[in-house]
């Protein structure tokens, strides 16, 4: 039977991580980042006061797939085409092109074993740590900051596919893509079923009635689509991440229209992983954390540093690309900015140990590294973008259709 002993250790440091950064409000410093440090303080690398048991072990997992579902919600797709898209989808290709020769050169250097997963790893954006910061600082819906995010979104979309096409499945890459290609039929036959139905007078009605009543209705139907793609993926043999990546998608899709969506629908949401499932799977990261092999060799630690510039290389030189249409100053910042990340990292880390692809200082540099993006490239990207003017044009949000203007 599963005690509760650990879990409320690992809930109390949850709890107390956002809390004490609330005290001091001019520390600008994400609250995953505070709750990892304190999971590696608490687990065994340091004090050994809590271990992973049964308990913590589901509650993390249901929380790793929280925060793909989340990001799979925060996604704007009316936002993802045109101009925006061109330059994001062009900048993650490019970005997956550095990866692969970075990696190449850490695999040369006898730093790490598989380069694919590895290049993957370092293409990802963390869309869920950019988003408040760039709310905090008012650039959410500038050109600056949509670019942003729309990068970030694909980037976070486009590191889950290719985790899934090139580690995920038994059969080869081939038969991969083919339950790829059923998991989105699936997916947008789901979306075509729902938005038919929402049309239904009487299913609305039922839904307006129920939603704030103790049924708590939307609530429900977005935990069915989120642990029901979640199955659907794991069944495939598929990463469960991206089934609730998908999931989350879906309901941004389907969350669009203010008659028909209940105004603290997704306030909701975030309120069941924020609150409880997303904070422990942080917590129970650092626990798992091992700092002795980061530790045990000068070797391991160089990587740390190493990782850290190969995320702002692979990450911010596509940045280049906005150019186009930001100023040079605003294009450093973005490059600063989307080569943060952490979520992903401990996500594909944790799949890599248990595929035998990565070993425990490997995985420790990379979380090392995105802990460390997460501190440095957000708060150093606000004290430039507070220097810095910002234009009337640059103020304006790029529109969807406007084509690209060649130089």
């Amino acid at each position: 039977m599963p005690h509760f002993d650990d879990l409320l250790i690992v809930a109390a440091v949850a709890f107390a991580a956002p809390f004490v950064l609330g005290l001091f409000p001019r520390l600008a410093l994400p609250s995953v980042v505070l709750e990892i440090l304190a999971g590696i303080v608490i687990g065994p690398s340091v004090l050994g006061i809590v271990h992973v048991d049964e308990a913590i072990e589901v509650i993390a997992l249901i929380g790793l797939a929280f925060v793909l579902f989340l990001a799979g919600l925060e996604i704007e797709f009316p936002k993802l085409r045109g101009q925006v898209l061109r330059l994001t989808a062009t900048g993650f290709a490019l970005s997956f092109g550095i990866a692969l020769v970075v990696a190449l050169g850490l695999k040369a250097g006898g730093l790490i074993e598989t380069p694919m997963l590895v290049a993957i790893i370092l293409c990802a954006t963390s869309l869920g740590v950019l988003i408040p910061v760039l709310k905090d600082a008012g650039e959410i819906s500038t050109t600056f900051g949509q670019l942003i995010i729309a990068a970030a979104s694909i980037a976070d979309f486009g590191a889950i596919i290719l985790l899934t096409i090139f580690f995920s499945g038994e059969g080869g890459i081939g038969s991969t893509l083919v339950l790829l290609g059923g998991l989105a039929l699936l997916a947008i036959a789901v979306y075509v079923a729902v938005r038919g139905a929402e049309h239904s007078m009487r299913i609305r009605s039922d839904l307006l009635r129920l939603q704030d009543t103790t049924a708590q209705i939307r609530v429900r139907a977005a935990i069915v689509l989120f642990v029901g793609f979640s199955a659907v993926a794991e069944k495939l043999g598929l990463e469960v991440i991206l089934g609730a990546f998908i999931a989350g998608s879906i309901i941004s899709l389907l969350d669009r229209d203010e008659v028909m969506t209940h105004p603290d629908f997704r306030r909701k949401l975030e309120a069941m992983g924020f609150g409880f499932f997303i904070p422990v799977f942080f917590v129970t990261s650092g626990v798992r954390y091992d700092l002795d092999a980061l530790t045990a060799q000068t070797s391991n630690l160089v990587m740390l540093p190493i990782f850290l510039a190969a995320l702002l290389v692979v990450r911010g030189v596509p940045a280049l690309l906005y150019r186009r249409v930001i100023d040079t100053r605003h294009t450093a910042i973005a490059g600063l900015m989307q080569a943060t990340s952490l979520p992903f990292i401990v996500a594909a880390t944790a799949i890599g140990q248990d595929l035998g692809l990565v070993d425990a200082a490997e995985s420790a540099a990379l979380i090392g590294a995105g802990l460390l993006s997460v501190l440095i490239f957000p708060l150093l990207g606000l004290t430039l973008l507070r220097r810095s003017p910002v234009t009337q044009e640059q103020q304006r949000p790029l529109r969807p259709i406007a084509p690209i203007e060649e130089t």
